[in-house]
C-alpha cells in the first residue's frame, strides 16, 4: 500500500521550519526589545525604562495621526462590511449561474493586483476629482481604504454563509416570514460571527496600510503608519519602536479575536422532544 505523505516527516522540515520563524520573528522582537530602552540611541542599550511610550502618548503629531487612523479605519471598515455582506449574500443565496465565477474573480481582484497598481489608480481618479470639486478631505482615504477592504471583509462573511444551513431560511418562509423578516430574525444572527470577523479583518487591514494612503492622502493628512515612515526618513528614536510595539499590539490582538470569531460555528439545536 501507498504510505502518505508527510511533509513533516521529511529530513531537515524542522530545522527549515526554525530558521525560517527565526528570520520572520528575530527583527520583531529586536524592536520591541528597544521599544524599552531608556538611552535615546537605537544601537546602545541603557536599560529598561517607559520613558518613549510615555513621549509618544505625549506627542500631538503621534496622537493626531492615530486618530485618524482610527476614523478612517472603522469608517472604511464599516463602508466595506456592508458592501461585502450584501455581495456574499448575492453571490451564495443563489443558484450558480452564467458568470458567477467572474463575480468572485472581480471581489476578490484587489487580493490579486498589486497593492501598488491600485493606489496609482485611485490617485489618479481622486486627483481629477479633487480639481473638479475642490474638496481635499478624509473622504478620498476612506474611499480607497473601503474599495481595498472589501475582499478582506467578503471572504470570511461567504464562508459563513456557506456553511449556513439554507433550511432555516426556507422554513421561515414556510412560517409566511417576508424576505426581510426572515433576513433579520434568521439569516443575520447566524451570519453576525461572520460579518464581526470581516469587520477586524478589514480594520485591521485599512489601520496598516502604508502604500494606498502615501498615494491618496493631502497634506495634513499622515496616518500612524506613514507618520512613522516620515520619521523614520528624517531620524530613528526608540519612540518610533515604542508605537511600533503598540501598534503591533493592537493587531495581534485584533486578529487574535478574529481568529477566535471565524472558528465559531452555530452549535446544533435539539430536536424536538429531546433533552437539552
Amino acid at each position: 500500500m501507498a504510505r502518505r505523505f508527510d511533509v513533516r516527516a521529511q529530513s531537515g522540515f524542522a530545522t527549515v521550519a526554525l530558521f525560517t520563524f527565526f528570520l520572520l520573528y528575530l527583527p520583531v522582537a529586536v524592536l520591541v526589545a528597544y521599544a524599552f530602552n531608556a538611552s535615546e540611541s537605537m544601537t546602545a542599550w541603557g536599560g529598561v525604562s517607559l520613558r518613549w511610550f510615555a513621549a509618544a502618548w505625549q506627542n500631538d503629531a503621534v496622537q493626531g495621526a492615530a486618530w485618524r487612523s482610527f476614523v478612517i479605519a472603522a469608517s472604511a471598515a464599516t463602508i466595506a462590511t456592508i458592501a461585502a455582506t450584501m455581495a456574499a449574500i448575492a453571490t451564495t443565496r443563489t443558484p450558480p449561474y452564467r458568470g458567477l465565477s467572474f463575480k468572485y474573480a472581480f471581489i476578490n481582484q484587489p487580493l490579486m493586483v498589486p497593492e501598488i497598481v491600485t493606489a496609482v489608480a485611485l490617485l489618479i481618479v481622486f486627483s481629477r476629482i479633487k480639481v473638479w470639486t475642490g474638496y481635499s478631505g478624509l473622504g478620498y482615504l476612506i474611499a480607497a481604504h473601503a474599495a481595498f477592504c472589501i475582499p478582506f471583509a467578503y471572504l470570511p462573511i461567504r464562508a459563513r454563509l456557506e456553511s449556513m444551513d439554507l433550511t432555516l431560511e426556507s422554513a421561515a418562509a414556510d412560517l409566511y416570514a417576508t424576505p426581510w423578516l426572515a433576513f433579520r430574525r434568521v439569516t443575520l444572527p447566524l451570519l453576525q460571527p461572520g460579518i464581526v470577523a470581516g469587520y477586524m479583518l478589514a480594520f485591521v487591514i485599512s489601520l496598516d496600510d502604508v502604500v494606498i494612503t502615501e498615494f491618496v492622502k493631502s497634506g495634513g493628512q499622515d496616518t500612524l503608519p506613514t507618520y512613522m515612515l516620515g520619521q523614520i526618513r528624517r531620524s530613528v528614536t526608540p519612540e518610533i519602536n515604542a508605537i511600533a510595539t503598540a501598534f503591533l499590539a493592537l493587531s495581534v490582538v485584533l486578529v487574535t479575536v478574529f481568529f477566535f470569531i471565524n472558528r465559531r460555528r452555530t452549535e446544533p439545536q435539539p430536536a424536538y422532544g429531546d433533552k437539552a
